[in-house]
């Protein structure tokens, strides 16, 4: 896993560079609207408690957040009516991806992704085509800290919760869980007095190809440009970076 372990730290380093520019606001947006669908009380609805976190952790204002929920709720008549939708296609070196997007238009979003493949040396595939590569898991981060229970400790106490795995990637450790044990996780974590930095429901790859630094930036500029597309919210990759 070290492989993949080094391009999730390249992402997060990716994503927080990305949540400088103003269309991150639109993407959770879209995140809390979809959720709010099911319920606007986040203590009764787990999605909209995941994306109501990842606002707060690129300062999302309180007010957009509230917007977004009153969207979601039906209770703002203009809101547009958005679906998810995944999208699959090989980039460069083979490398498969898994596009989520949250769209009111499918003709139009499924326009601009086959665009955006074959400009960047990619194939947008058929349904199905790479999904069955992903796996759908729970990710809790943390961030290392002097106040951070060590590897080991931290290690005991996540598999006392039920969680399923536990990487440090050298700036924080990601925990892997089951969906349905991740917010159980999460809260053992709290009740222990271990600071979550960030929760998520990812898709990991069951087996990552693992390439060199010439693949890596062709691969990293398609994915940035898909991830440029107001409509896409996550593009899922299962790829690694060589030792060498």
């Amino acid at each position: 896993m070290s492989g993949h372990s080094k391009w999730s730290t390249i992402k997060r380093k990716k994503e927080a560079t990305d949540a400088k520019r103003a269309s991150a606001f639109t993407k959770v947006a879209r995140e809390i609207i979809m959720a709010a669908k099911s319920g606007g009380d986040p203590d009764h609805n787990f999605q909209l408690r995941l994306a109501i976190m990842k606002a707060k952790s690129i300062n999302m204002p309180n007010e957009n957040i509230q917007r977004a929920i009153k969207r979601g709720t039906g209770n703002d008549t203009n809101a547009s009516s958005y679906e998810e939708v995944f999208y699959e296609g090989y980039g460069p070196a083979g490398v498969a991806l898994l596009v989520k997007a949250l769209t009111d238009n499918r003709n139009r979003t499924a326009g601009e992704m086959r665009y955006l493949f074959s400009r960047n040396q990619g194939n947008l595939g058929e349904a199905g085509c790479v999904a069955w590569m992903f796996e759908t898991k729970g990710r809790i981060m943390i961030e290392v800290a002097e106040d951070t229970p060590n590897e080991e400790e931290l290690l005991e106490l996540i598999l006392e919760a039920g969680a399923l795995d536990l990487q440090n990637n050298g700036e924080n450790y990601e925990i892997y869980t089951n969906v349905g044990d991740l917010e159980k996780v999460r809260g053992y974590l709290e009740q222990h007095q271990v600071a979550v930095t960030e929760v998520e429901i990812t898709r990991l790859p069951q087996n990552s190809l693992e390439i060199g630094e010439v693949e890596v930036e062709h691969v990293i500029k398609l994915i940035d440009a898909l991830e440029d597309n107001d409509d896409v919210q996550t593009v899922y990759a299962n790829f690694g970076v060589s030792d060498s």
